[in-house]
């Protein structure tokens, strides 16, 4: 195990990142290892049985070990409730606590009003059912750690991209999710962010659906994990936030690569507060 020096914030703690096989999910992953969390990297992909892209959640968590923390490779298919519920768990037979829920994992289909019904389903399951049966099921959890929970959501929620229009559907809900669970959850100690997505990150998938575009300004993978592991840094108090990657960016001073990024259409943080979310004021 080839441990970073410097400080370890995470020690101890077990984090849960969905669709840790590639792009921001195994860059967070590995990030956290360095940082001395325990890390439950979750994906379909292992490495008995591989997908189109490159990545299992066997490699990462190799990654997050040689990193300094502590990898676990948990397979699961988040289209499946059944699969969500062992994945918990495991990670909590494994750690035996879970500090943190990261909700990264989504898939994106082509296709609008004539998607078929199947894709569409299946976006919907993965993007938005997904994080709300593991806020469900990891809340006793979070609620004796003080937890947190991020939610990676994408300027796709908030404006039409042509042939995006589920994807986009599905990260609106998630954002949603992520106010209202974030309401609920206040009396546990728990806080519920989103951090969206708002410029070009250079993830597998990513590039890979868009062949034809310059990539050699976009952002790795690894500039998202710093503005996520930022989010899961602040205290409790610190809830409820819709959050633009470029607008943390420049306004926290993180994320140096993006910061001078003009091509943010999304408000710096939600303009809701937590107590109009309750419905207080």
């Amino acid at each position: 195990m080839n441990q970073t020096t410097g400080p370890r914030p995470f020690e101890g703690q077990a984090i849960i990142v969905t669709g840790a096989s590639r792009g921001v999910g195994r860059g967070l992953a590995i990030r956290l290892g360095e940082l001395g969390a325990g890390v439950a990297c979750v994906a379909r992909a292992t490495d008995a049985s591989r997908f189109k892209l490159p990545g299992t959640v066997d490699e990462t968590a190799r990654a997050v070990e040689e990193a300094g923390g502590d990898g676990l490779a948990v397979p699961c298919d988040l289209s499946r409730p059944d699969q969500i519920e062992a994945m918990v768990e495991t990670v909590v037979n494994h750690f035996g606590h879970i500090d943190a829920l990261v909700n990264n994992a989504a898939v994106t289909f082509v296709g609008d009003l004539d998607m078929e019904l199947k894709r569409y389903e299946l976006t919907m399951a993965i993007n938005t059912t997904a994080p709300l049966l593991a806020t469900r099921l990891c809340r006793p959890h979070l609620a004796e750690r003080n937890g947190r929970i991020v939610n990676v959501s994408s300027a796709a929620g908030l404006s039409y991209y042509p042939s995006l229009m589920a994807y986009g559907m599905s990260k609106t809900a998630l954002e949603h999710l992520t106010v209202s669970s974030a309401a609920i959850l206040a009396e546990d100690g728990i806080a519920v962010n989103c951090f969206r997505i708002d410029t070009a990150v250079a993830s597998e998938g990513y590039v890979m659906n868009t062949p034809d575009d310059d990539h050699s300004t976009w952002a790795d993978t690894s500039v998202s994990a710093e503005g996520i592991v930022w989010m899961l840094q602040q205290p409790t108090s610190y809830t409820g936030r819709l959050e633009s990657m470029v607008g943390i960016a420049q306004r926290e001073g993180i994320m140096a690569e993006i910061a001078d990024k003009t091509n943010s259409n999304a408000p710096s943080a939600n303009p809701w507060s937590i107590d109009q979310a309750r419905g207080i004021v």
